[in-house]
């Protein structure tokens, strides 16, 4: 079942900044940790950055430092502030959460690219 919709994706140069917004189901947002997740052709889909129900937050080291994972309880919404892009940045990035993820939960994703 599908509770997560991802918006805020699109076309920009390398060096530049996207902001992402995921409104996920308070029933999961109250309980998981809900994190970041990006996936190209032909690779396997990778968390870049997770928070936890208590604010705490964790980033792949391709993205620590210019990527940040935030939340907003009352909208029940997680955004990834995505800053210093790099073309290998480029993927379909998903929200989700992080631990017991089932086939049927994913989202459509939004499209990132990253170029020139």
């Amino acid at each position: 079942q599908v509770q997560v919709v991802e918006s805020g994706g699109g076309l920009v140069q390398p060096g530049g900044s996207l902001r992402l917004s995921c409104v996920a189901s308070r029933s999961i947002f109250l309980i998981y940790a809900m994190g970041w997740y990006r996936q190209t052709p032909g690779k396997q889909r990778e968390l870049v950055a997770s928070i936890t129900v208590g604010g705490t937050t964790n980033y792949a080291d391709s993205v620590k430092g210019r990527f940040t994972i935030s939340k907003d309880n009352a909208k029940s919404t997680v955004y990834l502030q995505m800053n210093t892009l790099k073309p290998e940045d480029t993927a379909v990035y998903y929200c989700n959460q992080v631990q017991g993820v089932r086939d049927d939960s994913w989202g459509q994703g939004t499209q990132v690219t990253v170029s020139s």
